[in-house]
């Protein structure tokens, strides 16, 4: 059952919101196509069932008391209706992980839900602690928390849960169509993404809420060469992997521009009271030469880079049957992250120049526009900040762009204020731990989530 709620002024139990997320992320719901990891699909197609379950065990009030639908097989939508109709939001979280492969090395289960550590390091370990259940947990939290002490929002609050977001988001897609249908516009939308970090960029001091007011597109391009193939012995030249090998190398030497976007530009004037000096004196710089900015950026490391530039990566490449045999054929996978501005045709039409040899030929598998910039003014920002004040008063709002993808695109067409923010502080440690090994979450920075959550939900305007 749920811990009892705190009386108002007060935080939540902490030990509760730790064993309650340590629950959730006992059950491994992996990504279903994790062929090669431990939680294999016909695993992850039991786990969904039984986490619905566990969250109506540890959520009991969210259950009984709000609108609860199955949008096909990978969608979870409650509605909570509040005091006046005609606005609604959106809250957003994801219950599926990334897979843990076989060879790595945690220091704890990975699907454990151990707690370990005293005082602020107390810590909650396991797949899906920060992307995304630690975020859902939060959420839920505080939800069940309000639900207890009465509280009617004075809107419509809907949670949209996906279940399949880190492989292809058709349960939060269908979601967002079903409330499209329905006539229901969200005034605003609230998907996980940024997060309360340290020094955002080398010269900026103090904790920041990065939230993501943008997101990249994607595009996954299949590079291909075919040939006569032979023997080793006598070599055509160029063979098969020769052409693929100078492709990868033409793409790698020939990087996409630099273009500084207007939430780039807000993100810089956002950190300029926290930077003094002549690292004051430089961002300001920035923020008035954008195209100045957008080079200084790109030479700051690959995520200050990745802001304002289309990335390319090239991360499959295959050829050859055997060590004395020429390839009739060889391949490779090229990862783009397409900057906002930008568009899937530019990119490709760019990426088919840079590589300059007809017989290489290109094939979009997959690939998503760029959204548009949600506004970094305004009520929903300005709710936002409010929540912050409640729960990291220390942290400063900082519109940027995602490099990642989100649930939220599917909401982009119909919801200009769509944004990227899960209430949880992470360590440069621990955001590398997502979608690797050891992730993990500070209990510490649950209770702050919940708060963040509890003060959105108090300060939401009526219709």
């Amino acid at each position: 059952m749920a811990a009892p709620a705190a009386p108002e002024g007060t935080e939540p139990v902490r030990e509760g919101i730790a064993q309650r997320l340590a629950r959730m992320i006992a059950v491994p719901t992996t990504a279903a196509d994790a062929l090669d990891a431990v939680g294999a699909p016909e695993a992850a197609a039991r786990a969904f069932p039984a986490y619905e379950r566990l969250l109506a065990e540890l959520y009991p009030l969210v259950h009984e008391r709000l609108e609860r639908e199955e949008v096909t097989a990978r969608g979870l939508l409650y509605r909570w209706r509040g005091r006046r109709p005609g606005r609604a939001i959106v809250l957003m979280a994801h219950a599926d992980v990334v897979p843990v492969a076989e060879a790595d090395a945690w220091s704890r289960p990975p699907f454990g839900g151990e707690i370990a550590g005293e005082g602020s390091d107390r810590t909650v370990w396991g797949r899906g602690a920060l992307d995304d259940k630690g975020a859902m947990c939060v959420l839920l939290e505080a939800v069940e928390n309000l639900l207890r002490s009465g509280f009617v929002p004075a809107c419509d609050v809907y949670l949209a849960f996906g279940a399949d977001e880190e492989t292809e988001g058709n349960g939060a897609r269908a979601i967002a169509a079903l409330l499209r249908e329905r006539g229901i516009r969200p005034w605003l939308v609230l998907d996980e993404g940024g997060a309360v970090v340290d020094a955002p960029l080398p010269f900026v001091q103090g904790p920041a809420a990065m939230i993501g007011v943008a997101e990249k597109g994607f595009a996954t391009v299949l590079l291909e060469a075919h040939g006569p193939g032979g023997h080793a012995s006598t070599p055509a030249v160029p063979t098969t992997t020769t052409r693929i090998a100078r492709a990868v190398r033409r793409i790698e030497r020939r990087p996409f521009p630099v273009r500084m976007p207007a939430s780039a530009r807000a993100m810089l004037t956002a950190m300029l009271p926290r930077t003094g000096g002549w690292h004051g004196a430089l961002l300001r710089a920035l923020v008035r030469l954008p195209r100045l900015g957008a080079r200084v950026l790109a030479r700051l490391g690959p995520e200050p880079a990745a802001v304002v530039r289309t990335t390319a990566a090239v991360t499959q490449l295959q050829g050859g049957s055997a060590h004395n045999v020429l390839p009739s054929y060889a391949c490779a996978t090229v990862n783009l992250r397409i900057a906002v501005g930008s568009s899937v045709q530019a990119t490709v039409r760019r990426l088919r120049r840079v590589i300059a040899d007809p017989e290489v030929t290109l094939t979009v598998l997959d690939a998503g526009e760029p959204t548009a910039e949600a506004p970094s003014t305004g009520p929903q920002f300005a709710l936002l900040r409010r929540a912050l004040a409640a729960s990291y008063p220390d942290a400063i709002p900082v519109p940027y762009v995602m490099l990642a993808l989100a649930d939220a695109r599917f909401f982009h067409a119909f919801t200009p204020a769509s944004y990227r923010f899960a209430p949880l502080a992470m360590s440069a440690a621990e955001r590398a731990s997502v979608h690797g090994v050891d992730e993990r979450v500070r209990v510490e920075a649950l209770e702050r989530g919940e708060r963040f959550y509890r003060a959105l939900l108090r300060a939401l305007p009526g219709g």
